[in-house]
């Protein structure tokens, strides 16, 4: 319970111990005046009622606010709810752009890759055709010298060669 309510509820406690501690002087009828005619009748007693009719009256007020309130956090509540909706479609649509563009940009990459790959091994062909027409001309070039007649040699135990001394003086 809130303070606030505590409040109320002490307030409503004294009046009610009040009206039945005085309840003979509440009752007891008076002359009145409402302005155009006067009456007699319980001052106390209108009062109460009036007061009664004034905490009635009050109580309606708060509740009419509170169903106000509940109704408008209720609509506050739907349009979040549909706001979250919207922002988790447009999330899931930024990564769907997002999955797009990074498979676009493999795709084209794979292809620059393709096509690097393809040229270097059309310029290793090219290199290995150049280096085999060379070949083939260094052997034409070897066929076409007089033949050398090769000798065999034997096998010769080594020899050592030792420096001449210096001069001596």
């Amino acid at each position: 319970m809130g303070i606030r309510t505590g409040i109320l509820l002490f307030v409503v406690l004294v009046i009610a111990a009040l009206a039945a501690l005085n309840w003979g002087t509440l009752a007891t009828p008076t002359l009145m005046s409402l302005g155009f005619m006067q009456v007699t009748a319980p001052l106390g007693m209108i009062m109460l009622g009036l007061t009664v009719l004034l905490s009635i009256l009050f109580i309606a007020y708060v509740i009419y606010l509170q169903s106000s309130v509940l109704l408008e956090t209720r609509r506050h509540t739907k349009e979040m709810q549909v706001q979250r909706d919207l922002a988790d479609k447009a999330e899931a649509s930024r990564f769907t752009e997002l999955r797009n563009f990074l498979e676009a940009q493999e795709n084209t990459h794979m292809s620059r890759n393709a096509e690097r790959h393809a040229a270097l091994i059309a310029r290793v062909e090219q290199l290995e055709n150049t280096l085999a027409a060379h070949v083939g001309q260094l052997e034409d070039r070897l066929d076409r010298r007089a033949p050398v007649a090769v000798v065999p040699t034997t096998p010769v135990a080594p020899t050592v060669i030792t420096p001449p001394a210096p001069p001596r003086f």
